[in-house]
């Protein structure tokens, strides 16, 4: 039997969610929005490609929770996107009412599943999830730092002109303003950044990696970026689903790691069929340690604003 895996939301992250899962033919998947017509619309268009891609994998749209019993896998893109001008903070009361609703659909009717949330705030948001499901920590995360830690790859490739998969990094802290590049630990082919690239252009990478996420949206005007986050959560996806014991930045929940207890933030973690195996601790310097802190209290704030 394939595994089932459920997207909630069925907009343009779900959209393309719901493709990489069922072309990867990771498993059945069924797209779940309140939009009468929109997900069935969305799965009908993919299933009839998928001859061509040769999937055997099912694809249908869902306007009911009871829908996604059974599911293996719950990914979370539910709520409004950002506009022009707009931080990811300004969708927090919107987007909490929202997260409520899906926490306890989710609940009821996919209570095994491993969920991985990607819907903005959204160190707030996985926050909430965890409150109003109850699901062991192991089994919610966030999508966060893989795809901060991928725009990092991507401009320093494209400065360098070499290849992104040789290229490493990892971005802790939250999923906003904030984030804290871990430059010190960024690789070319094992060589460290600060030796082939000057200051200066590092910084400008950094500055650029902070606000990746809305030079996308100052771009595009009517929505916020959605393959980057789609491929950034299915590799999370797969890396439960094939117990693949990969190391990611995700937002875990620490209880004393880094010295953050009982927040969502930003941490390696591995991930595997056990979910959220493990945080690993890397040693931070003085002025990482210090950008950390400020991140996680930028999070202790938005968190604090959230009313179950």
């Amino acid at each position: 039997m394939r595994k089932r895996i459920a997207l909630i939301g069925g907009g343009n992250i779900g959209g393309v969610l719901a493709e990489l899962a069922a072309y990867r033919e990771l498993g059945d998947v069924v797209i779940f929005d309140v939009v009468e017509g929109l997900p069935q619309g969305k799965a009908l268009d993919m299933a009839e490609g998928a001859p061509l891609v040769g999937t055997d994998a099912r694809i249908e749209g869902a306007n009911d929770y009871k829908d996604i019993a059974g599911a293996d896998v719950v990914i979370i893109t539910a709520g409004l996107a950002r506009k022009p001008g707009m931080s990811r903070d300004d969708l927090l009361n919107t987007n909490l009412e929202i997260m409520k609703s899906v926490a306890a659909g989710v609940r009821d009717n996919a209570p095994d599943a491993f969920v991985i949330v990607v819907s903005n705030p959204l160190d707030a948001m996985v926050y909430t999830f965890k409150e109003i499901s109850g699901f062991p920590k192991n089994r919610v995360v966030g999508m966060a730092g893989i795809l901060d830690a991928t725009r990092f790859r991507a401009f320093v490739a494209w400065e360098l002109g070499i290849s992104v998969k040789d290229v490493t990094a990892l971005v802790l802290g939250g999923h906003g303003d904030t984030m804290v590049p871990l430059v010190r630990y960024c690789t070319v082919a094992g060589v460290p950044i600060t030796q082939l690239l000057s200051q200066e252009t590092i910084d400008a990478i950094v500055k650029r990696t902070k606000g990746a996420g809305g030079e996308v949206v100052g771009l595009l005007k009517t929505g916020s970026a959605f393959v980057s986050p789609a491929v950034s959560a299915m590799e999370m996806a797969e890396a439960y689903l094939r117990d693949k014991k990969r190391v990611f930045a995700c937002a875990c929940l620490c209880e004393g790691e880094f010295g953050v207890d009982g927040l969502y933030v930003g941490v390696p973690c591995v991930m595997g069929a056990g979910g959220v195996e493990r945080i690993l601790e890397v040693a931070l310097n003085e002025e990482e340690q210090s950008s950390f802190d400020a991140s996680v209290e930028h999070v202790r704030t938005l968190v604090g604003q959230i009313q179950l």
